[in-house]
């Protein structure tokens, strides 16, 4: 079995194999009844009250992994029924209190929601509290915390709240699909869509129609399937039925390119390369949505130039990102990629039919430029879109700011919305340290980093415009 991060993580691994498998082998309309009993056999239950709530769990994965709700347009959704349903998120009093006479806390709350019981010990008013946090500053013992729900406490824009019936609820008009919540809920309640399905039947339906099928690979694979040498994992891709294996981080290089021509041109500009980022301006800061970048992110752009040669092709993207699955079905988008899926869903897929991609033979990447593989990691484009204007022998001087994370992107934003702060700039990341922390990874860790930059440096080509040059 593969090394995940949590239980979590290989208890959706197994649903989506199995989903696949079944595709394949052309059995899913009755496999989608044997699943459950396979993945949870009982007859004594190992992760919930019982085996009955367990099969019913991962009935809702099965549905999750076969495109979820159609009818909700967001690509990460709650299933209610795994939902542990948290104890209500808030500032609370701990056992650490002491009951002392000098009742800071209660003088401090604006709102008279603090009282102490017989036993002197304080208690808090729910019912009027509004959370602001001044009994917590005011208590000597630090006795008050803020207790949040895993799930809220992920979710830095405030999309996810808890419903009437006490399970987690999602508010679309602010999520962005960066897909936080799911990895951190320690129940594995909130889940992004899969359309791994899909996948299965583009592949079977080229072999039978000829038609070839191109995935399109994000950077940050290299910092992913630690257990193979990435060329075994490209090996591995073909062997699945792909055409071949085209590197995303070219079309890096040709937006990198572009995007320095466009800021020459307007002055001051904030990226486009990550959809939760893109999503998070069009909804939080929708006075700025004018200053985003009208370059497509590098997924559209090598996507628009394989479709270009074969206009018959069918693209799909392999990576990190659950936001890419939001944005592969926008009007925009859909002409050039027809699905997504994460690093988590290929290793499902390698695994639906058997391949040890361990032991395969080495294929090659080398399409792309190092500042185009660097993409994967915050600071990446911002090297190269500088890269760009001293190949071009641009005297423009760049002044970026590097967001890791969307409390960062958040307070650049402000800056720039205040007309505050000395840059040009703005390169957005929803996920800290970037694309090799996304939620669809296998594993996050520290060295995600270190692993792109080596993978960088093995570009064969080491500039921008000599990478670009054969597609233009």
């Amino acid at each position: 079995m593969r090394k995940f991060d949590t239980q979590v993580q290989l208890l959706k691994y197994k649903v989506l194999r199995e989903v696949a498998r079944a595709e394949w082998e052309d059995r899913l309309d009755q496999a989608v009844f044997d699943i459950p009993k396979l993945i949870a056999p009982g007859p004594h239950s190992t992760m919930r009250c019982c085996i009955y709530k367990e099969r019913a769990i991962v009935s809702e994965r099965i549905h999750m992994a076969m495109g979820g709700n159609p009818d909700n347009p967001n690509a990460i959704e709650v299933l209610s029924i795994a939902c542990d349903e948290c104890p209500t998120s808030g500032y609370a009093v701990t056992e650490i209190c002491r009951g002392c006479l000098a009742h800071r806390c209660q003088d401090a709350c604006p709102k008279g929601a603090i009282s102490f019981k017989n036993d002197q010990h304080a208690v808090i008013d729910k019912t009027k509290c509004v959370n602001c946090g001044l009994c917590a500053k005011a208590c000597p013992y630090s006795a008050i915390v803020d207790r949040k729900r895993p799930c809220e406490n992920a979710c830095k824009i405030k999309a996810i709240s808890m419903a009437p019936t006490g399970e987690a609820q999602i508010d679309n008009s602010k999520c962005i699909s960066c897909g936080a919540c799911s990895y951190q809920c320690p129940f594995g309640a909130i889940m992004d869509k899969s359309y791994i399905v899909d996948v299965v039947r583009i592949l079977k339906d080229s072999a039978r129609e000829n038609v070839r099928v191109y995935a399109v690979i994000a950077p940050s694979i290299s910092s992913q399937f630690s257990y193979a040498k990435l060329g075994q994992v490209v090996s591995g891709i073909k062997a699945l039925g792909f055409h071949t294996v085209v590197e995303a981080a070219l079309g890096a290089d040709m937006v990198a390119w572009d995007e320095s021509a466009e800021l020459e041109e307007k002055g001051l500009l904030t990226s486009s390369c990550c959809p939760a980022f893109v999503e998070y301006i069009a909804k939080a800061f929708p006075e700025l949505q004018d200053k985003v970048s009208h370059n497509p992110s590098p997924m559209v752009a090598i996507a628009k130039y394989i479709k270009s040669t074969d206009p018959t092709g069918k693209v799909v993207f392999i990576g990190p990102c659950t936001a890419k699955k939001n944005e592969f079905r926008k009007e925009s988008v859909r002409p050039w990629v027809d699905s997504v899926l994460t690093f988590e869903e290929l290793q499902a897929l390698f695994d639906s039919r058997d391949l040890e991609i361990s032991t395969l033979p080495e294929d090659v990447l080398d399409n792309a430029s190092y500042y185009g593989r660097i993409f994967a990691r915050s600071g990446g484009l911002s090297e190269a879109v500088a890269q760009a204007f001293s190949e071009k022998g641009s005297d423009f001087q760049a002044k970026p700011v590097v967001c890791s994370g969307i409390e960062e992107c958040r307070m650049a934003l402000m800056k720039l919305a205040r007309g505050i702060g000395d840059f040009n700039f703005i390169e957005g990341m929803a996920c800290v340290n970037g694309c090799i922390n996304g939620a669809g990874c296998v594993t996050h860790g520290a060295k995600n980093k270190s692993e792109v930059d080596k993978y960088g440096r093995e570009a064969m080509e080491k500039n921008i415009s000599d990478a670009i040059s054969m597609l233009r």
